[in-house]
């Protein structure tokens, strides 16, 4: 590898955290902008509703595959150019998306451009190994605050650039935004080769998986991490089955907007990184496992208040990003020459618990209604606490024993070649 390295204690610069930041969340925002447009896409396109609504499916089966298949490469290649490569194979899927001319096209581009903009995921671990231990926590913070805020203002953006030019609008916009950012990226990311030692491409993929087998911590954190996820999945995929009926009877653009109350989480995910970093990892990973549970009980009184369904939305997002931020403290210092593993690892844990909670909101709604997904989703918040008091039980009970990871990665090469 001829790539240099690139020494974490140097730190980072405003600019080039800023840069990272951004370019998480706009990565992360082509994944949503057809939820608010799926029939105004149905009409124009010609398509049926159900055609429409595949694309939603279709972005969520390209991340999962990304997050298997493709970012664990970011420890076996040069990372810069790994980052910059998908960032511009998602500008130029996101054109064939812009120009599809009907459902199948659109269908097809929707899923590359969603298998690519993991590239958002290649990017944080990017970060934090240019980032000093010590400053681990604010630097994830800061590059997750900017993908949140991608994937929770994508739908808003969505709803008006399709106004000032139709659907397509949107597409081109972030095509040109993420073109931008490649260029930026190639030009200001340093060059940054693999620590880990050589794998074959299958190799790579059987070390991701063992990974479970060799970290504990990425055990019990990918666990705490899906429940969280499964709980906030819960809230707001049935959320809007709430806001249609009485007595709120709200519009879907209405809905919409209901979603920027998150904005208060995700402002905290700087706050929980600058606590992580002064040593707090633990105290924000419980006190945000027990706000999640906690922020039930004020969101099943929402069902006829407003000011109730606020409160609980609003607690239930910011211990939701207490718990992921925490979780990635803990994973990221796990192994800095298998960072992208362990990333690849947990993220795709993360998102398999949201689509557990999507798929049995929807099934609970039937049979029970607001208070029955209430119950659903405190069942999962609960789970979160209390994996995470059996993690510090067992972690605590096995902080003397030998690490069974050694010579996991020269193992795992020498069975893959």
């Amino acid at each position: 590898m001829t790539a240099m390295s690139f020494p974490p204690d140097r730190g980072m610069s405003r600019g080039l955290l800023l840069l990272m930041s951004v370019a998480t969340g706009l990565a992360v925002a082509g994944n949503y902008f057809t939820q608010p447009l799926l029939d105004l896409i149905s009409r124009e396109l010609g398509i049926g509703p159900s055609l429409a609504a595949l694309t939603v499916t279709a972005a969520q089966g390209g991340y999962a595959l990304g997050l298997i298949l493709l970012v664990p490469l970011g420890d076996l290649v040069e990372r810069r150019r790994l980052a910059v490569s998908l960032y511009a194979l998602t500008a130029l899927f996101l054109l064939v998306s812009a120009t599809a001319a009907n459902g199948t096209v659109l269908l097809a581009s929707t899923a590359l451009t969603a298998l690519t903009s993991v590239g958002a995921q290649v990017v944080v671990p990017f970060a934090v190994t240019l980032t000093a231990p010590a400053e681990r926590g604010r630097v994830v913070g800061t590059v997750m605050t900017g993908l949140l805020f991608g994937a929770l203002l994508a739908r808003t953006a969505s709803g008006v650039l399709s106004e000032l030019g139709g659907w397509q609008t949107v597409y081109w916009v972030n095509a040109v935004l993420m073109a931008l950012m490649a260029v930026l990226l190639r030009a200001f990311l340093p060059r940054l080769g693999a620590d880990g030692v050589r794998l074959s491409y299958p190799g790579l993929l059987r070390s991701t998986v063992a990974m479970f087998r060799y970290e504990p911590l990425l055990r019990w954190r990918a666990g705490i991490g899906a429940l969280s996820m499964a709980s906030f999945s819960v809230l707001w995929t049935a959320l809007t089955f709430l806001l249609l009926q009485p007595p709120y009877g709200w519009s879907e653009s209405t809905i919409g907007l209901f979603g920027l109350v998150g904005a208060a989480g995700v402002l905290s995910a700087s706050v929980a990184g600058r606590l992580a970093d002064r040593g707090h990892v633990q105290i924000v990973t419980g006190v945000g496992t027990v706000l999640l549970a906690v922020s039930w009980l004020a969101t099943a009184a929402g069902a006829r208040s407003l000011v109730w369904l606020l409160v609980g939305v609003i607690a239930l997002d910011l211990a939701h990003k207490l718990v992921l931020n925490s979780n990635q403290h803990v994973i990221y210092g796990l192994r800095p020459e298998a960072r992208n593993r362990i990333n690849s690892a947990f993220t795709t844990s993360f998102f398999a618990g949201g689509a557990v909670g999507s798929a049995l909101t929807s099934m609970i709604w039937v049979h029970g209604g607001w208070i029955g997904v209430c119950v659903l989703g405190g069942v999962f918040s609960a789970g979160t606490a209390v994996l995470w008091v059996l993690e510090r039980i067992t972690i605590d009970r096995t902080a003397g024993e030998p690490p069974v990871r050694q010579g996991h990665d020269q193992a795992v090469a020498a069975s893959a070649n």
